[in-house]
């Protein structure tokens, strides 16, 4: 495990391959891209494909060519978290070993009868002799209510949601978000997380984990949501459109538009390359408003 101040600005975009990416999946591609490459730093792309329940075939190659188009380039190997398993596996006996972990056998209607924040019973008395398939959740240690964030500042999380034992292996086998994350950004030396509003309550939760693993936690800054009413973000899982079906000057002026940093008029019909070359010339994270969501209907 990897301890230590980072010696490389390293950045990622971290798309799951369950459908195109659309005008959100934009928005933190180009922020994360920004943010690490104004700085000379690297930028890495990381294909979340975990939940292999969701992978669409065909999205991984699609959503690699749409970011060639908006001339978002990676450095390295694409990885995909498909092809790390015996990696989180190895991390996941090691904390079986240390007892950081245990079996869950409680259900989501049990949970949802505790308003879905799980209350630590399997914890507190471990079943006995219960057969068929369990979830594993992480003892909840050292996880802070606050944080400061770079875009939205100080940041709190309820007592609540900070002292959950949080799943890392569900019933069905296959490993959690939550936990192939922060593996994932410890091993790629990732030293920044520039992503969407929706995950900003997860972090304190991840920030946790980087210290039980003993490594170096990064910065984290989260990006507003396109939302097309309040509360309703774009998303594949909802059929957000095809970014692709747009004129990628377009949508990526109304990007950086939505970012705090438009382009001059002049620029916003320009080829993407010259949209871009000015966008990084130009970017300040600092720029970037702090709202949780923004309406899509503003810059379309």
């Amino acid at each position: 495990m990897m301890t230590g101040e980072f010696s490389t600005i390293r950045g990622r975009f971290a798309p799951s391959p369950s459908g195109p990416l659309h005008f959100g999946s934009l928005v933190a591609a180009v922020g994360s891209y920004l943010t690490a490459r104004a700085k000379h730093g690297q930028w890495l792309v990381r294909i979340e494909d975990i939940d292999t329940t969701r992978t669409v075939p065909g999205a991984q190659d699609s959503i690699l060519r749409t970011l060639e188009r908006f001339c978002l380039f990676w450095d390295g190997p694409v990885v995909q978290q498909s092809s790390r398993l015996d990696l989180y596996d190895s991390y996941f006996r090691q904390f079986q070993q240390q007892q950081l972990i245990y079996r869950c056998h409680c259900n989501r209607a049990r949970i949802a009868t505790l308003g879905g924040l799980y209350d630590g019973a399997c914890r507190k008395q471990p079943p006995i002799g219960t057969q068929g398939p369990c979830a594993w959740r992480l003892k909840a240690t050292d996880v802070a209510i606050s944080f400061t964030d770079l875009v939205f500042g100080q940041q709190q999380i309820s007592a609540a949601m900070a002292t959950e034992d949080y799943i890392i292996k569900r019933r069905d086998g296959l490993f959690a978000y939550q936990w192939v994350v922060v593996i994932d950004d410890i091993e790629q030396q990732i030293s920044e997380v520039i992503r969407g509003a929706d995950l900003l309550a997860m972090t304190p939760r991840q920030q946790a984990l980087y210290r039980q693993f003993g490594a170096t936690e990064p910065q984290f800054g989260h990006l507003p949501l396109a939302v097309t009413a309040p509360g309703l973000k774009l998303s594949k899982q909802n059929h957000a459109t095809d970014i692709n079906r747009f004129a990628p000057e377009v949508s990526l002026a109304a990007v950086l538009k939505l970012l705090g940093q438009p382009l001059p008029t002049e620029l916003t019909t320009a080829p993407v390359a010259e949209q871009m070359a000015f966008a990084l010339s130009h970017w300040q994270l600092c720029k970037v408003p702090a709202y949780k969501e923004v309406q899509l209907s503003e810059f379309q």
